[in-house]
Order: structure tokens, then sequence, then C-alpha cells
């Protein structure tokens, strides 16, 4: 009799073993990382032919790095930081994403518009995000000498104030390499060619890349 209790008691445990470990083992699948893009032209391919933008360029190359992520790119051309406020909670809500990427003040600089503005509308997207569960990346603009030295000053100075205020990686200057070369514009001086996009996509990737492959 103790042997058949003995054999009994043997062909339970091990599928309740085989069970435990299944249930405490990590999955073997983990779902992509959702990468929301709210941009202006720069970042909505204006004046480009489709997937030439560096942010056609980045799907491309998470692909080369092996890293699974589903890109959704928001931008619209003309987009103003106030825009992108009141755009972002319905994006937020749709996507769900886990990444965040802003580039967005450009315009804003362009209409002149009062530097202090388009810092509140940024830090309320970058909260506005958070509450969703996102990490956001910023990404830095410079205007033209030509809107005057202390305006532009304080615009470039703007996006790294907020950045080490509220704690959320930057990508300095987007345009750094390209701003001083004519070669790599469209025609109106405002829109970079499709040759300059590898350029801006290895001025974010940096800053962008921790956020892909952290928990």
């Amino acid at each position: 009799m103790w042997e058949c209790i003995r054999r009994l008691r043997h062909t339970l445990w091990l599928p309740l073993c085989a069970a435990l470990c299944l249930g405490m083992a990590p999955s073997a699948y983990s779902a992509p990382k959702k990468v929301l893009v709210v941009g202006d032209s720069l970042s909505a391919e204006y004046g480009l032919a489709a997937g030439t933008g560096w942010v056609a360029l980045l799907g491309n190359k998470l692909k080369q790095q092996k890293l699974e992520a589903d890109i959704v790119n928001a931008s619209v051309s003309g987009e103003t930081t106030s825009g992108g406020r009141t755009r972002l909670p319905a994006l937020l809500k749709k996507h769900r994403p886990d990444i965040v990427i802003i580039e967005l003040g450009a315009n804003d600089g362009l209409r002149g518009l009062p530097v202090a503005a388009a810092e509140s509308n940024l830090r309320a997207m970058v909260e506005q995000s958070r509450g969703a569960g996102a990490k956001v990346l910023l990404v830095g603009m410079r205007m033209p000498p030509n809107y005057g030295r202390d305006y532009a000053d304080k615009f470039f100075a703007m996006f790294s104030t907020l950045s080490r205020d509220v704690k959320t990686p930057l990508a300095p200057f987007m345009l750094d390499g390209v701003a001083d070369n004519n070669d790599l514009f469209q025609p109106d001086r405002l829109h970079p060619l499709a040759k300059a996009h590898p350029i801006i996509l290895g001025n974010i990737w940096p800053h962008l890349q921790p956020l892909l492959t952290s928990k």
C-alpha cells in the first residue's frame, strides 16, 4: 500500500513542479514598445518622398538593431507647442505609447512667440505623457541669428532648462551638423533635404536608445 501511495505522490508532484516552473519563468515574448512622435514639419517629411525622413529612418534602424518597437508619427507641418499640447491627450488615449518624442517649438520661434509660453506648453506635454505612463524625450531647436541674439539664446536655453527641471532626456539640437550647411536644405532654407535626415537621426538616436532598451 505504501508503494502505491509513493507512486501516486510522485505522479502528482511532477505536473505540479512543471506548472510552477512555467509560471515563474519569464515570458518568451514581450510586446514591442510603442513610440509616439509629436512634431512639426521637420518630422512630418515636408517636401520629402515618403519614407525618407528621420522618423522612417528610425524604423529601419530599430530593425537593424533588432529592437522591437512600433512607431506612430503624429507630426503635423506648421504645428506649434500650443497645437501639440491640445492634440496630445487624444493621441495618448488612442495609442497608449511607452515613449513620447516631443519635437516642437520651431514654429513658435519662427513666429516670435513668447519663449515662456512655449516652455509652459512643453512642460504640460511632458506631464500629460508621464501621466499616461510614457517616458519622454525632448528634441531641442535653435533659432537663426537674424531673430536677435537675445531671443535666440533664450529660446535655445529653454529646452535644457526644461529638461533639467522635469528630469527628462533631451536631444539638444536636432539640426546639429545640418543648420550651417545650405547644401542640406530645400530651397526654402527651412526644411532639410532627405540626405540630411540620417544626420538628424544621428543627433536623436543616442538620447532615444536608452529609453528603448530600459525596462
